[in-house]
């Protein structure tokens, strides 16, 4: 196998077992990674990591609930009695969320999508950072542009996103000199079946793939982009177009972009 920057990388990753966690598994599998696989689903965990070891890489599967804190400190520990380090941390779980905040008849399902998409991040982060000091490692934030503008609805997605946008970027600034990248990553609608398990207002998933969600970028695609930017150690990556001229707008006519979100989301 040729030489590559994760060759023997340890890499954890949040969210592998379904969409762009499962497919940056495959394809860091390919270059040759040392993975530690985290997710609910022990399940289909399970079936990632006989796939990545099939396809060259080293993996083992971690059922890890990132709202849960002693669980992230379980992933991390077990990641480094497993290989002795830790090389890479890729924050890709996350969940979506289909309610106003004007319909919630109380703020658990809000405060479940904020612990699983903001503080699950964080939670591993704290646990992962040391060791990613030791190695001048890698640290990956898989966010969205719903990170960057605002949203429809005031749903508990859209918050944790900027919340997660808000803590790395004053991170990277902390780490100056330490030798570990951090990198923000903003896609837009990807193709992972995100939509028909997002929550509605009675705490059960939607059952259905959005429209937003059909016809758009591949999680092929996006975990290639990614894994190019955690390569290169990028500040961070907006994936579309219409993405980068947005903060454009955003910062010159930021009513236009109001109208915008609202009449796309129609």
């Amino acid at each position: 196998m040729r030489k590559t920057t994760f060759r023997e990388n340890v890499t954890i990753i949040t969210g592998a077992s379904f969409g762009i966690g499962r497919e940056l598994a495959s394809q860091l599998a390919d270059q040759g990674a040392w993975l530690a696989l985290a997710a609910r689903n022990a399940e289909k965990l399970a079936e990632v990591s006989t796939q990545c070891n099939q396809r060259g890489g080293r993996a083992i599967a971690i059922p890890t609930d990132v709202a849960n804190q002693s669980n992230c400190q379980s992933l991390v520990e077990s990641t480094v009695k497993e290989y002795g380090r830790i090389d890479t941390l890729i924050n890709n779980a996350g969940i979506g969320m289909a309610a106003r905040f004007d319909e919630l008849k109380d703020l658990t399902i809000f405060e479940k999508v904020i612990q699983v998409n903001f503080l699950g991040s964080v939670y591993c982060t704290f646990y992962a950072l040391p060791y990613l000091k030791k190695t001048k490692g890698r640290l990956v934030g898989v966010c969205s542009q719903r990170g960057l503008f605002p949203s429809a609805t005031a749903d508990g997605y859209g918050p944790s996103k900027h919340a997660m946008v808000g803590f790395f970027d004053s991170l990277r600034i902390e780490l100056a000199g330490s030798g570990v990248s951090v990198t923000m990553i903003f896609p837009e609608w990807v193709s992972t079946g995100i939509t028909s398990r997002a929550l509605k207002t009675d705490g059960t998933p939607t059952g259905e793939i959005s429209l937003h969600e059909r016809n758009v970028m591949t999680v092929e695609t996006c975990a290639r982009v990614i894994i190019r930017a955690a390569e290169t150690r990028k500040r961070e990556v907006v994936m579309t177009l219409l993405g980068k001229l947005g903060l454009w707008f955003k910062l010159i006519v930021p009513g236009v972009v109001d109208q915008f979100v609202r009449k796309k989301t129609e």
